[in-house]
């Protein structure tokens, strides 16, 4: 089983877009907790709760990595991120049972892609990908990193790496504009 998660209600069938990597992709896990991170796009939230127009494509957000096991670990970058993210937020978790490799190669455990468009086999609708997320950490389906539980040595790098974001996204007022509020250090 394969699974792809989408604000979309009703999908039939799942269409390759336009990826992050430049090619029209359709990106699945093998595993239904790893999709649960793309149940809400932070950069795109925040935008539309402050009223900020925007024609372009939403810059993705997606902090988060792999343990040594292969286990998904979603990191706070900010305090409070998971819940200005995902609590409240509904969405779909699609499956397919099966999916035509597109050959592409990803280097992000258990997850797959496609080319070419996939017939649906069934679709879950998730109420609050908060309480979806919890739920997985607790039955160590994942691991949450919290804001206030990361160390010195990790909030120097966020900052670091947050200020790099900033210089490197001037052809992105999305998430410019998402960078100043939650990191309001990468103005100085």
């Amino acid at each position: 089983m394969y699974y792809h998660a989408s604000q979309t209600k009703g999908i039939e069938v799942l269409e390759p877009r336009i990826s992050n990597h430049g090619v029209p992709l359709i990106y699945f896990s093998k595993k239904r907790e790893n999709v649960l991170v793309y149940l809400s796009n932070a950069v795109e939230k925040y935008c539309k709760e402050t009223g900020f127009e925007y024609s372009g494509k939403w810059t993705k957000w997606g902090p988060y990595g792999f343990t040594k096991d292969g286990i998904q670990r979603i990191e706070e970058y900010y305090p409070s991120a998971l819940v200005d993210t995902y609590k409240g937020v509904s969405g779909y978790i699609y499956s397919v049972e099966n999916i035509s490799d597109s050959g592409f190669e990803l280097k992000i455990p258990d997850a797959a892609t496609s080319d070419e468009p996939t017939p649906v086999t069934s679709c879950e609708f998730v109420p609050d990908a908060y309480e979806a997320i919890l739920e997985a950490e607790r039955k160590g389906l994942l691991v949450l990193s919290r804001y206030e539980n990361l160390s010195e040595v990790k909030l120097a790098w966020i900052e670091k790496t947050m200020r790099e974001q900033y210089e490197e996204s001037a052809d992105s007022p999305d998430y410019r504009h998402f960078l100043e509020a939650k990191f309001p250090f990468v103005k100085d």
